[in-house]
């Protein structure tokens, strides 16, 4: 992903998605509140706004921290 222009191709959007998915579930269920999911859609959004390398930074911590990992 380049500087984001406010505007995503479906790839971006599948991407993003997966990442909130991943960083909510990582949560225990009872700090996924409805306030908890908006911070964090609102923080993927501003380090996609910053570019790419702060959004890897940003994978990278939800995948450690995913108990999926």
């Amino acid at each position: 992903m380049k500087l984001c222009s406010g505007v995503f191709d479906p790839e971006e959007l599948s991407t993003l998605g997966q990442l909130y998915d991943d960083a909510v579930n990582a949560l225990p269920q009872s700090m996924r509140s409805q306030e908890n999911r908006t911070a964090i859609a609102k923080l993927i959004l501003e380090r996609t706004a910053a570019g790419e390398a702060r959004l890897a930074r940003l994978t990278n911590l939800c995948i450690t921290l995913s108990p999926k990992g």
